[in-house]
């Protein structure tokens, strides 16, 4: 990592159906291999079904389920003197939206169903009503975070 200065934003385009950044942000970090227009259709096909099921504007749908995955605590590693401690910290906002983000792909991969548009569907809506296992995953952090409250005054 460059000390000298830090890497400038890149700009990331709005996806060509709802003109959204975080959407398209979601498309490139589904995306396997450079496969850009895959990663469009599983997405836009996992939105069009959730609309189906709720008959709300999927685009909402998908943001609500961001906003229930969204860390606002997370711990990080800190030695001092020769021990490591759990320091809890707050989560910058966009490192708040990668990792819900990154969760959401996750956990999607992770469920049952035929294909990856369905999985990803059936995990929004699960995040929409907060349950599902990438809400779980906040949770778990946030209790993390929690249980080692004690630490916290080795912020930096």
């Amino acid at each position: 990592m460059s000390r000298r200065h830090s890497a400038e934003k890149r700009e990331i385009l709005p996806d060509a159906k709802y003109g959204d950044r975080v959407i398209s942000k979601f498309m490139n970090n589904l995306m396997y291999d450079g496969k850009k227009s895959a990663a469009e259709s599983i997405v836009y096909g996992a939105l069009d079904r959730v609309e189906q099921k709720l008959r709300r504007a999927p685009v909402e749908v998908f943001h609500e389920a961001l906003d229930n995955i969204k860390p606002s605590v997370e711990v990080r590693s800190r030695r001092v003197g020769g021990a490591t401690y759990q320091v809890p910290v707050e989560v910058r906002p966009e490192r708040r939206e990668a990792l819900a983000i990154r969760w959401l792909i996750k956990a999607s991969r992770a469920r049952n169903e035929h294909t990856m548009e369905e999985r990803l569907a059936g995990e929004l809506l699960d995040a929409s009503n907060s349950r599902g296992s990438a809400v779980k995953k906040r949770e778990d952090t946030h209790k993390m975070a929690d249980a080692n409250k004690a630490f916290s005054h080795y912020r930096w």
